[in-house]
């Protein structure tokens, strides 16, 4: 069990982030057979052979932390923690792959030079992989986070931790985590750093080792359906709606932007841009600024048109 001790000060720092490179190792584990979602299987065919950062990811119960640094919040770039990565301290990085339980002897001795072979395959597999599809993860994992938030504020931190993995939970003061490993932390005042990951199915995981922030990976919401064909809509509403409203009302079955849409359905984004706001014009979808992007989601009167109980 690990216990996360929450302070006065680290009580009021609880917050979400996004980590590409949490995704990169991630999709790697997946090929490896470490992480088991099928879903992902099929996407993943075409991986670009990383012998090295493989043999670090074989682990079974560690796998370093600083191949993923906790990001700084949700617009936290791959770029940005590939810079932190090749930016490690070799005393650190020696001492993290010196926890590693698997044969690391592909990697050179030197730590400085391990990092550097380590951060040039994760960008590798980021540009072969993750980034053609980063917008479509990246709205997935957003999703999550403004699910979470909204629970985070009408039901309290015990209500949010109860839904985010059966093996996290609060109690009194602190977070309780039920893995293998017994550790008690105490939570400083930067805080508790949530991150939800795409390929964390079906584990969460925690950062414990200084000096990087104490973070908590969870799997994120609505993984099943990612790589999944978009439903036609119905006939119906194509005859009221055109066929483009129809189909983009369809399939805002979760928060997404323009661009999201506009790449999953092949349209324009102006095209789309177009459509959306007529859309919610008719006050059939609603909209939300993140940062520098809108998201939209259906309103109760666009669900209802959907399933006909209009």
């Amino acid at each position: 069990m690990i216990e996360l001790v929450l302070t006065a000060a680290g009580a009021q720092r609880v917050r979400f982030a996004i980590s590409p490179l949490e995704e990169v190792l991630g999709a790697v584990q997946t090929l490896l057979g470490v992480r088991r979602h099928p879903a992902h299987l099929p996407w993943l065919a075409d991986a670009p052979d990383v012998p090295e950062l493989a043999a670090v990811l074989s682990a079974r119960h560690y796998v370093t932390e600083f191949l993923s640094p906790p990001p700084d919040g949700p617009e936290t770039t791959a770029e940005a923690q590939l810079r932190a990565v090749r930016a490690t301290p070799p005393h650190q990085v020696a001492l993290e792959l010196g926890m590693v339980d698997a044969d690391l002897s592909l990697l050179p001795d030197d730590p400085a030079a391990a990092r550097d072979v380590l951060a040039d395959q994760l960008e590798t597999v980021w540009d072969a992989l993750l980034a053609p599809e980063w917008p479509r993860l990246r709205e997935l994992l957003a999703a999550d986070i403004a699910h979470r938030t909204r629970q985070l504020g009408s039901g309290g931190l015990a209500s949010m931790l109860a839904g985010l993995h059966p093996r996290v939970r609060l109690s009194d003061t602190s977070v309780l985590v039920d893995l293998r490993a017994r550790e008690r932390l105490e939570i400083d005042s930067r805080g508790l750093l949530l991150i939800p990951a795409v390929f964390a199915w079906p584990n969460v995981g925690v950062v414990t080792v200084p000096p990087w922030q104490i973070s908590l990976l969870y799997p994120a919401r609505g993984v099943a359906s990612l790589w999944t064909s978009s439903a036609a809509p119905p006939e119906p509403l194509v005859e009221v709606l055109g066929r483009t409203r129809a189909l983009l009302l369809t399939t805002i079955d979760r928060p997404a932007a323009t661009t999201e849409l506009a790449r999953r359905h092949d349209l324009a984004p102006a095209t789309v841009s177009a459509h959306l706001t007529a859309l919610r014009g008719a006050g059939l979808l609603t909209s939300e600024r993140r940062g520098h992007r809108v998201l939209y989601r259906r309103t109760e009167l666009g669900d209802a048109l959907l399933t006909g109980r209009l």
